[in-house]
């Protein structure tokens, strides 16, 4: 993501397919062959080499902490802009260990042009690597670092070589059969399309397999010409006709089989809680418990333990404070040690959004453990995850109430590199009004949505909320600075008109208080047309997060009817753009960009809302079809979430899921979205291999392509929403809306409670007997005492049931019952969802 833009550190690797042998250009590398010298070779200090039939070799020694803590290189490398250069070597390692070699700049910030991590054996091996430079260079360096093994090893090499004149290679992607599919799943009462690649104008029979091999279905595909996103003539398929759950099916045509596939819907609960876990092991100020997480256990990063410099006393950079802040905790961003208040606000909000969903969505349901240490509290584990990042929010929040933009290391650091590692010194950077307006934003968010289970938390938010709304709109134009990308991104916004109508609509919510509701209601936002083809919203376009909620959060809003529209409005753009899609996702920019993934996943919360509003499977279907896309319905061939097909993104670019730079070190973790294709290739790797890319083929599944392969905490955020819309649909069947209505009404309040009356009518044909209706406060109301009906509570969510005398409800008749309530801060608007036996009143 942006954070990792100004990457000076970046990964520059070509491909391990051979380099010819014979290279026009002359040779680079003095004295590679080491016939009877060791120089002009160098070595750090804990080292020392000597020749050994005709190859350098060195003792390297034990208990050293990271890859450079034990180097050997050679200087003065020229380099020639545009120039593809092959770069090999043979190297033995006894015993086997995995070296870093490197063609690099010679001092900070060592950008790598060539980064490799061969896994070496006992015998030996050649390595050979091509790559093109992006800079004319006179003195480069290649180095290979040894450091970084907890026992000493012996290390030689010969015959390293750098030569020009190397053909470009030519990246062709490996994308398999010709059929496109959703690799993990399909609902069985839902939609099921997939795409066929072929040169054929006609319309092609096609045939759905079962995992005997036995044909189920049939049918014929349906042409629709060149997709531009992928310069693809290609055919849609529909078999959504077939309901019957199982596994292992395939679609063949045109003398193709896809990729095997599930029919079934409890994959996509597996999904929203793998996307979930996801962020115990980004976390930062805990060690990640390995009983939790097998593969994944880690010291704690960033708590003052040598090397790190640590979080809990982190001065500003040079001029912009003279104090120190404990901002340990919270989620790194990405794939580097930098934690940012404006990514990580949208990443929170949307798990709390994921939450709040299950008190006010008829499908949604409860999201269950996720391994943390926090589960079995009496807290829902995805809001324990949530304050996780929000403890952090709060932290970086001034006394006056403005907001620090971000901290993180004063330099960027190379991969791979475990958090527990980092040496960087760590610096707050200046405060700024987006960040203050997300912790407004966020903070209110948490007053109402904690209340229930917290009340002390509840109100530090609360007051940090309007503290931070105080403060951004005394200093509404304290914009982070686009040139401060030094050892993290800049997560730069030049208006933050949007952030203001977020975090109003969000204080206005969880309050209701008029000044929040004129903001609201005079932020041209209100009205604006916020869905654009290529995203609804992230972190730097965030005024559809609040019209959403205002939408569908329950509040007294005045106009919010026409709030609700707007949102369908969207969804309908959404849905128009899914339907004329040849790939059916619901994302049209043209181009691709940075994070495309996760803005294909936002448009589907935009038509997620637009189903949790009315009901419509129109929408519900487009969602559907939108996870495809993401699951292997693509140009490549292939799932981007790691864990999740038969071929997905397993070297998204981080810094501590580095398997493929050290085999210590895992993959990251099952659940982890990838970035996504980006016409704009912003790192090495991409640009080596993609330039030229139609828009759905500039991705590589590659560590060193940041800007295609990055993970990130808001995209993860986006998947787990999106997969536990999913999820809630259960096999696809649409259950039929309750035949009630219900008539709910607050007759007074004071200061300490209030007093309401609910009247519940049988709007059908059908008498009703043995009835139960629920519903969810906003915040932490609570039933005191009731009257003709038994109710009990749970969290914020009640329960009222028949009691003896109105066990049944006839055609056209009502019953009438009522209850005093404890009031909470804020807000206690009418709720508008109403679940009688399950289903939702109509």
């Amino acid at each position: 993501m942006l954070a990792s833009a100004a990457l000076a550190t970046t990964l520059a690797m070509a491909s391990v397919t051979g380099v010819p042998a014979h290279a026009d250009g002359p040779e680079q590398i003095p004295n590679g062959t080491f016939d009877t010298t060791t120089d002009p070779w160098w070595h750090t200090d804990n080292l020392s080499f000597s020749l050994s039939g005709g190859r350098l070799c060195a003792d390297v020694p034990g208990g050293t902490v990271n890859p450079w803590d034990a180097i050997i290189g050679v200087n003065d490398i020229p380099l020639v802009k545009d120039e593809t250069y092959g770069f090999s070597f043979f190297a033995s390692a006894d015993p086997g260990k995995v070296a870093r070699a490197y063609v690099q700049l010679p001092v900070d910030p060592y950008t790598q042009y060539v980064s490799a991590a061969p896994e070496l054996s006992v015998s030996g091996d050649t390595y050979s690597y091509t790559f093109t430079s992006p800079v004319d260079l006179a003195n480069g360096q290649v180095v290979f670092q040894l450091g970084g093994s907890a026992t000493p090893w012996r290390f030689c090499v010969d015959d390293v070589s750098l030569k020009g004149g190397v053909p470009p290679e030519v990246y062709t992607p490996d994308t398999g059969p010709r059929v496109r599919v959703n690799q993990v799943a399909y609902l069985p009462k839902g939609p099921k399309n997939a795409t066929l690649v072929t040169d054929a104008t006609a319309a092609l029979p096609w045939q759905l397999k079962n995992s005997s091999g036995t044909t189920v279905a049939h049918g014929v595909t349906t042409p629709r010409g060149v997709d531009a996103s992928s310069g693809q003539n290609v055919h849609s398929i529909d078999f959504s006709s077939y309901t019957r759950g199982g596994t292992g099916f395939t679609l063949t045509a045109d003398g193709e089989t896809s990729r095997p596939f599930d029919i079934k819907g409890d994959s996509y609960r597996d999904l929203e809680l793998d996307a979930l876990k996801f962020y115990y092991t980004q976390r930062s100020g805990i060690a990640i418990d390995d009983a939790l997480r097998p593969g994944y256990g880690r010291p704690a990063g960033h708590v003052g333990v040598a090397p790190n410099q640590g979080d809990t006393s982190v001065p500003c950079q040079p001029g912009v404070c003279d104090y120190s802040l404990d901002v340990s905790g919270g989620w790194y961003d990405a794939g580097d040690h930098g934690k940012y208040v404006v990514n990580g606000g949208i990443a929170v909000a949307q798990l709390m959004s994921e939450f709040e969903r299950t008190k006010n969505a008829a499908t949604a349901k409860p999201i269950g453990s996720l391994a943390i240490p926090e589960s079995g509290d009496a807290v829902p584990d995805i809001l324990n995850e949530a304050r996780w990042e929000q403890e952090f929010l709060l932290k970086m929040q001034r006394p006056d109430g403005m907001v620090h933009h971000k901290i993180h290391d004063q330099n960027w650091t190379g991969l791979p590199l475990l958090p527990n590692l980092d040496p960087q010194k760590r610096e707050l950077h200046p405060v700024s009004t987006a960040a203050t307006l997300n912790l407004a934003a966020t903070a209110a968010q948490a007053a109402r949505i904690f209340a229930p289970y917290d009340a002390a938390f509840a109100a530090k938010n609360l007051a940090a909320a309007k503290k931070a709304w105080a403060a951004a709109r005394a200093n509404p134009g304290l914009l982070a600075s686009p040139s401060d990308g030094n050892g993290g991104g800049t997560y730069d916004d030049a208006d933050v008109s949007d952030e203001f109508y977020w975090a109003a609509a969000e204080l206005y919510i969880t309050t209701g208080e008029a000044q929040y509701r004129d903001f609201v209601l005079a932020s041209p936002h209100h009205t604006a047309d916020l869905w654009s083809p290529s995203g609804a919203f992230d972190w730097g376009h965030v005024a559809a997060l609040g019209r959403i909620d205002l939408a569908t959060v329950p509040n007294d809003l005045p106009g919010r009817a026409a709030v609700r529209t707007s949102v369908l409005d969207g969804a309908d753009r959404y849905l128009a753009i899914v339907n004329d899609h040849p790939y059916g996702l619901p994302f049209n920019p043209g181009d691709y960009f940075w994070g495309s993934n996760s803005a294909i996943l936002n448009n589907m919360v935009v038509l997620g809302a637009g189903y949790d509003l009315t009901g419509n499977v129109k929408y519900r279907d487009a969602v559907l079809q939108g996870i495809d896309y993401l699951l292997g319905r693509n140009a490549l061939n292939q799932s981007y979430v790691t864990g999740y097909g038969e071929v997905a993104s397993k070297n998204e670019h981080s810094r501590w899921y580095a398997h493929s730079l050290d085999t210590s070190l895992p993959n990251p973790p099952h659940g982890t979205l990838a970035g996504g294709a980006n016409s704009g290739l912003q790192d090495p790797v991409a640009q080596a291999k993609l330039t030229g890319c139609k828009p759905q083929f500039c991705y590589i599944d590659d560590i060193g392509s940041y800007s295609t392969n990055e993970e990130a905490i808001n995209w993860n955020s986006a998947l787990s929403w999106v997969s536990g819309f999913i999820a809630g649909q259960g096999d696809g069947t649409v259950q039929a809306p309750a035949a009630c209505k219900v008539t709910y009404t607050v007759h007074g309040s004071w200061p300490q409670g209030f007093t309401t009356q609910v009247t519940l009518k049988n709007t059908g044909t059908k008498k009703i007997d043995d009835w139960s209706l629920k519903w969810s406060f906003l915040g932490g109301q609570k039933i005191d005492h009731g009257w003709s009906a038994v109710l009990s509570q749970q969290a914020a969510t009640v329960t009222a049931a028949n009691d003896a005398w109105n066990k049944t409800i006839n055609p056209g008749q009502s019953v009438t019952f009522g209850f005093n309530g404890t009031s909470a801060p804020g807000a206690n608007p009418s709720p508008d969802l109403f679940l009688l036996n399950g289903a939702a009143c109509a």
